[in-house]
């Protein structure tokens, strides 16, 4: 959208009355300076009776000589500043951010002190006056004092600013300090003297006017933000110095005083000192985390725990001391060269660690001046005084003897020697063919024997598997004999008890016969006397009966003669007793004679004959009726 031609016209001659308003100001002599910038005055020339020139090699004026002046205007107005005689330029503020420092750099003030290249501090408001600066005796070049975050009023024509990032040590690192400034090291040292009072090293001059040394410095700096100088110190960011459980520091240390020995007139290897001195120091580092100077101090770490060390080219331990070491290669007492692998097991106690160091520097000088050459050594003269297979067969007792040994060679090197181990020997690739031939021999051997014994057995299963096929047959013979035994066994038993049993009842039955009998003897003696009183009062009684009867019978029959008679009473009597008993009066078969005798007896016999055979037919139970045979023959 286009502003009303009213608009720019109004704006336009704002603006010309400002450009004329301040081209009137500049005219009377009259100068603004805002809030957030500072003037710099430059004077082009002087009046009469003022100073007309500036000191030689001197390019800022402080007694209002031509050219740029110390003393900035800061905001507000200021009169009689001709535009023809001054140059007034608008300068904003100088600000160092948060976080930032600001190195100053002074282009004018007395030269630098011979052998020094900052200038020292002097009392000017962090370089805000200008004046005081350059009166107090500040020098020129680099500064070495800094200003710290904020805003600042500097006059840009002496001093040149320059931001730059604080010094920041990171967690678990430390600082090693270097300083470019200072007096030269003492001769015989390669690090500074420590300084106190200095601030870490950011108050510069603390240190410089302390007489700190330029170079190395002892101390170190630890975590944190820091306003340091980059033109007075340097640092370099390195680890903290960590000790592992299981593990000693000893401090070697490259500053310091000569002290005196306190290892004792006994160890005659080197020296040792007490902390602070230079030298080993007799009390090492525990475990944990320390702010080492590295370049004036080494911590050689000692291991306290069991180490082991392998003589074998395949196998090496994590701490890489014997990374070195390989399989040892000895020669027989048949002249047979071969291998072995060994294991060295040592330890080292805390208290005796440094005088391992002082003795041997490190851990590997230990290994490769003592230990290599000690069991590699041992082992060597230990095989020329047996054979390959001896040597195999007697393991266990060298392996002793190794150990008693290297024990004793150790101990004079403050080490104690826990184990030695003999690994895997490898006898000579010939030796080990007619060995491994012989082992075949001997292995196919036992091999034909295993399989014979296979076969045998194998046909024992066989047989086994027959006999197993029919045993359901011989199991059910066999239990049957032993059921028929049993059985057997049972019916004598049985037959035992019967007989037992029977023997026992019969005992049981004569005695209960006896004293049955003897009870039935009582009885049928009561009873024949009961029966005896019973039969003679029956007998009375029947006499009497029958004496009744006989007297009424005699009575009856006397009756029956009168009525009907003797003679014919007595037949009537016998005709009843005849109907009664059936008695025959006709035979059975009637044989009568004839004329000739003889004849009429023989017929007589044969019909007796033939009533016998008839009546032995009678007998048969067929239910046959018995014929009537009469046989009668007339006589002649």
């Amino acid at each position: 959208m286009a502003l009303p031609i009213t608009t720019i016209v109004s704006i336009g001659v704002v603006l010309l009355l400002l450009i004329f308003y301040k081209f009137l100001f500049r005219l009377l002599g009259i100068i603004i300076i805002p809030e957030n910038r500072i003037g710099l005055v430059t004077k082009k020339f002087v009046l009469f009776g003022e100073k007309k020139s500036l000191p030689e090699g001197r390019i800022i004026a402080t007694e209002g000589e031509a050219g740029y002046q110390a003393r900035p205007l800061a905001p507000g107005i200021y009169f009689w500043y001709w535009i023809w005689q001054y140059d007034i330029t608008l300068q904003p503020l100088t600000i160092i951010p948060t976080g930032k420092i600001g190195i100053v750099l002074a282009k004018d003030g007395k030269e630098s002190e011979t052998g020094f290249i900052l200038g020292r501090k002097v009392e000017c408001d962090g370089f805000q006056d200008t004046e005081a600066f350059l009166k107090n005796g500040g020098r020129k070049g680099r500064q070495s004092a800094v200003i710290t975050a904020g805003s600042y009023r500097i006059n840009t024509f002496l001093f040149e600013v320059e931001v730059t990032d604080m010094f920041e040590i990171h967690e678990n690192m430390v600082g090693i300090v270097t300083t470019m400034d200072g007096a030269s090291i003492d001769p015989g040292q390669i690090a500074g003297k420590l300084i106190e009072g200095h601030n870490n090293f950011q108050d510069a001059d603390a240190f410089l006017s302390k007489g700190g040394n330029k170079g190395l410095q002892q101390q170190v700096i630890l975590a944190g933000s820091y306003n340091l100088n980059p033109w007075f110190i340097k640092i370099e960011e390195i680890e903290m110095t960590e000790i592992h459980i299981g593990n000693v520091g000893v401090v070697i240390s490259f500053v310091g005083e000569d002290g005196v020995d306190v290892s004792g007139t006994e160890f005659k290897h080197g020296n040792i000192f007490t902390k602070g001195f230079k030298g080993v120091w007799a009390e090492p580092l525990g475990p944990g985390k320390y702010p080492i100077n590295t370049y004036i101090q080494r911590i050689e770490v000692v291991p306290t725990t069991n180490l082991v060390l392998n003589w074998a080219s395949a196998r090496s331990e994590s701490h890489q001391l014997d990374k070195n070491l390989s399989t040892i290669t000895v020669r027989s007492k048949d002249g047979f060269p071969f291998n072995l692998d060994v294991s060295q097991i040592i330890h080292i106690p805390n208290y005796e660690a440094p005088k391992v160091i002082a003795r041997f520097g490190n851990m590997h000088n230990l290994v490769s001046q003592v230990l290599e050459p000690t069991i590699g050594n041992y082992f060597r003269n230990s095989a020329q005084d047996s054979d390959v297979i001896s040597f195999l067969g007697s393991r266990k007792e060298r392996q002793e003897m190794a150990r008693k040994y290297i024990s004793e060679v150790l101990s004079q090197y403050n080490v104690n020697a826990v184990d030695t181990l003999i690994g895997d020997i490898v006898p000579p690739e010939s030796l080990m063919k007619t060995l491994t031939d012989r082992k075949i021999a001997e292995e196919q051997k036992v091999t034909y024997e295993t399989q014979k014994m296979a076969q045998e057995t194998r046909q024992a299963l066989e047989k086994e598997t027959a006999i197993a096929e029919i045993q359901k047959d011989i199991v059910k013979a066999d239990q049957g004999v032993v059921i028929a035994e049993r059985v057997a066994d049972a019916s004598v038993k049985k037959a035992q008890g019967e007989a037992q049993s029977l023997k026992l009842q019969a005992g049981a039955e004569a005695e209960r016969v006896k004293l049955q009998a003897g009870a039935e003897s009582e009885r049928i003696k009561l009873i024949a006397n009961a029966e005896a009183e019973k039969i003679s009062k029956i007998g009375a009684a029947e006499a009497e009966k029958i004496l009744a009867i006989g007297k009424a019978d005699a009575e009856a029959y006397q009756l029956a003669v009168s009525a009907m008679g003797e003679s014919n009473f007595t037949q009537l009597k016998i005709t009843e007793s005849i109907g009664k008993e059936k008695i025959k009066v006709m035979p059975d078969i009637l044989i009568t004679g004839g004329s000739n005798d003889q004849n009429g007896a023989l017929s007589g016999l044969l019909g007796m004959k033939l009533m016998d055979e008839i009546g032995k037919k009678s007998d048969k139970p067929q239910g046959q009726i018995q014929p009537k045979v009469q046989k009668k023959e007339d006589s002649k």
